[in-house]
């Protein structure tokens, strides 16, 4: 569950929060600026971000965790050389091309990294890369150099704002989560809609703080708190090239109580998590799904992640239909495939808070599927209708409520119990991925 219950009537209201829980931690300073281009791969005029995160001065304390895929981008290969050094001083993230696999990869990473650290007076290897987008095209390093000195002159303190808003590339809107730590702020920003069941993070992540946390600390806290957030999401079972999560801190703000601050860190995490779901590519409901009293925690996120992965039962909610079979379908496909001597007799569910099985067997009438069926609506962030020409309702550009369909699956096994976050499969998330490239 979300930290908050907000509700927004319009895109304006969802700015001004935004906006309020935009101010960046002492020590950072943000500047972005954006450029037109040329693919070389499909040559036609592309636009393209540079955004920049800058220390005032180089940190020591600062923890990363990278996407499990064996294809990596080339700034995951690079960033995981850059956990070895004794400072960073700066990440510099460009979206459109995720730089993955291009002949070259690694060596325009560090072009970029090269042209950054000169610019701000720091070292190559204080400067990490991040890189989000297309896969397979390659960077236009020369372009992106060039460019380079409009973003290092915007560099301001202030706002993570302007940040959130240049990473993007298929979201709708950007996501900004803050929580108050004693004197200072954990400040976290993400880009992320679509190719997401992440194994460690989701797409970018970068979380700013001013409390002086040692990087002893800071890494197994982040470790931890990625585990239990983006590690539990799921929008479509994809786990992208260029999962990245960074996390710096200035430490401006002396501070000694890890776990005040950890709690904190876990809040930030599973705010941006949920969000990142929200804003899924065509995502018009959000599932949550608690499973509890399981053999082990393995278990109980698997099963979770069963449900949310399970197209049947995704199109379901998507319509609006409580087609609970699809549900109990897909747990006992899971738990057949990976863990079959499981007993599930003592298996029950909830939707809604309504019990649907339990002792083996649907617990199911008309009042209760009308009570599933308004359930399900109320969870709905926009309508979908489709127009005479076939053409589906716009998803919205801002997220109207944090409401979801709220499932509970009680294993009555075990004692473990975990949370998976997911979303429908809509005609409009088959739209995005036909024309992603386009």
């Amino acid at each position: 569950m979300p930290s908050t219950n907000l509700s927004f009537e319009n895109r304006d209201a969802h700015r001004a929060w935004l906006a309020a829980q935009a101010a960046l931690p002492a020590g950072f300073r943000v500047g972005c600026t954006r450029f037109e281009f040329m693919p070389k791969e499909a040559p036609k005029p592309a636009k393209m971000t540079l955004t920049l995160l800058a220390l005032d001065e180089p940190t020591t304390s600062f923890a990363a965790m990278f996407t499990r895929n064996a294809f990596p981008g080339a700034p995951i290969i690079v960033g995981r050389k850059r956990l070895a050094e004794a400072s960073v001083g700066a990440v510099i993230i460009n979206n459109k091309i995720s730089n993955v696999c291009a002949p070259g990869g690694v060596e325009a990473s560090e072009q970029i990294c090269a042209a950054t650290a000169q610019a701000l007076g720091l070292s190559p290897t204080q400067v990490l890369p991040s890189s989000t987008g297309v896969i397979g095209w390659s960077l236009p390093t020369d372009t992106m150099v060039g460019a380079l000195p409009a973003a290092v002159g915007a560099l301001r303190a202030g706002s993570i704002l302007p940040a959130a808003e240049g990473i993007v590339t298929t979201d709708l809107y950007p996501k900004i989560r803050r929580a108050t730590v004693g004197g200072g702020s954990i400040v976290g920003i993400a880009k992320g809609a679509g190719m997401i069941e992440p194994n460690m993070a989701t797409m970018l992540v970068y979380i700013l703080t001013d409390i002086a946390v040692p990087r002893a600390e800071l890494r197994p806290m982040l470790a931890r708190a990625v585990d239990a957030s983006f590690n539990a999401i799921s929008v479509d079972s994809d786990t992208s090239t260029s999962d990245t999560v960074v996390a710096l801190s200035s430490g401006r703000v002396p501070f000694q109580d890890w776990g005040t601050f950890e709690r904190g860190l876990h809040q930030v995490c599973r705010d941006l998590a949920e969000d990142v779901v929200r804003n899924g590519e065509g995502i018009r409901h959000v599932i949550r799904v608690t499973v509890k009293n399981a053999a082990s925690l393995g278990l109980a996120r698997s099963i979770g992640k069963a449900v949310v992965n399970g197209p049947l039962f995704k199109c379901a909610v998507a319509g609006n239909d409580p087609n609970v079979g699809r549900l109990i379908q897909a747990i006992g496909k899971h738990v057949g495939a990976h863990a079959p001597g499981t007993n599930l007799s003592k298996l029950s569910a909830k939707m809604g808070g309504i019990e649907i099985f339990a002792n083996g067997v649907f617990q199911l009438d008309p009042t209760k599927e009308s009570a599933l069926v308004a359930h399900l609506k109320s969870a709905e962030l926009y309508p979908s209708v489709p127009s005479k020409d076939g053409i589906f309702t716009a998803p919205i550009d801002y997220p109207p409520h944090e409401r979801a369909v709220e499932l509970e699956i009680d294993i009555g096994n075990g004692a473990a119990s975990a949370a998976v976050i997911g979303g429908d499969l809509t005609h409009e998330y088959v739209s995005e991925n036909a024309d992603y490239r386009s």
